[in-house]
């Protein structure tokens, strides 16, 4: 073997190995909780959930192809795929993935969904920039400058804005900025259809107030600025949206399993109008409680 022929050896293994690297697994204290398989079921007319126990993946489908809501873990990725076929469906037919937030519980898995279906990816500006970087934006309240986790980058992303429609043969999807979680939060709606009805889905995305130690939704010594009235208004426009069905980023937000537990033929829990106005009110309440906890550690 020449000396040519061994460096080219040596560069395609440890092209190999980053490959493997970069969609390696995430461990997280909740992750292998988090990530337990699913079967995959139907929510509503063209709406499944082909995600994982603690976190949603959402696929809709249509004739010209299908669209898929958020990407969960990095090791998410084989199970999404095995539960669209599973379904009878093919991930090769995925051609948009739009993103709620990049956190890499919740986007993780996108950049291999990508390579395997060769979607367009789509998420807000701010979420864009964590997508391809696999890391938290410095604005975002779980940012932390010492953290080495890292999600898989995501190649190419498309930028939408709040109010954006985008469009895969007829099925049509809505972008809209809720803010506050992350600061490229954004929760999505769609018309979902069969041979009986069409319904209004909305995937709202997480309104949790959850940061790291030392964030301030309040703002902390105007260093850095006060976000509470951006997230209380996130939160209103997610209960104003017109929602039949709400399904949301963690499943448990929604009561997600419980509805498929006690679907029947003649009943779907699923379609309750007024889901996303109390899935928005339990949100009130918890930024509610948040930001009186850092009023009083302020003194304000």
């Amino acid at each position: 073997m020449t000396i040519s022929t061994k460096l080219v050896l040596a560069l395609l293994i440890a092209t190999a190995g980053a490959a493997q690297a970069k969609d390696g697994a995430i461990n997280c204290d909740n992750c292998a909780a988090w990530n337990k398989p699913v079967k995959p079921f139907n929510v509503v007319a063209n709406t499944w959930y082909v995600g994982v126990d603690g976190l949603s993946v959402v696929l809709i489908t249509g004739p010209e192809g299908h669209i898929l809501v958020d990407g969960a873990l990095p090791q998410s990725a084989k199970m999404i795929e095995a539960s669209i076929k599973e379904l009878g469906f093919s991930i090769k037919d995925v051609k948009l993935i739009v993103n709620s937030h990049a956190h890499w519980d919740h986007a993780g898995a996108i950049a291999a969904l990508q390579r395997a279906s060769g979607a367009v990816v789509a998420a807000s500006a701010s979420s864009a920039l964590g997508l391809q970087s696999g890391a938290n934006v410095v604005d975002d309240p779980q940012y932390q400058r010492a953290s080495t986790t890292r999600a898989p980058k995501v190649r190419k992303v498309r930028v939408v804005g709040g109010g954006e429609v985008l469009k895969v043969g007829p099925l049509a999807i809505t972008a809209h900025l809720t803010p506050g979680h992350t600061p490229g939060a954004t929760s999505w709606s769609w018309n979902s259809c069969d041979a009986q009805r069409c319904v209004d889905v909305v995937y709202a995305d997480s309104l949790n107030p959850v940061s790291s130690d030392d964030f301030y939704f309040i703002g902390k010594g105007g260093k850095t600025p006060d976000i509470s009235a951006s997230f209380a208004g996130s939160i209103a426009k997610v209960a104003a949206l017109k929602c039949d069905v709400v399904l949301s980023a963690p499943p448990s937000f929604s009561d997600t399993f419980a509805k498929a537990a006690g679907r029947t033929a003649e009943r779907n829990p699923f379609v309750a109008p007024g889901g996303c106005k109390a899935y928005a009110a339990d949100a009130a309440k918890r930024l509610d409680e948040r930001l009186k906890r850092e009023r009083s550690a302020a003194g304000v």
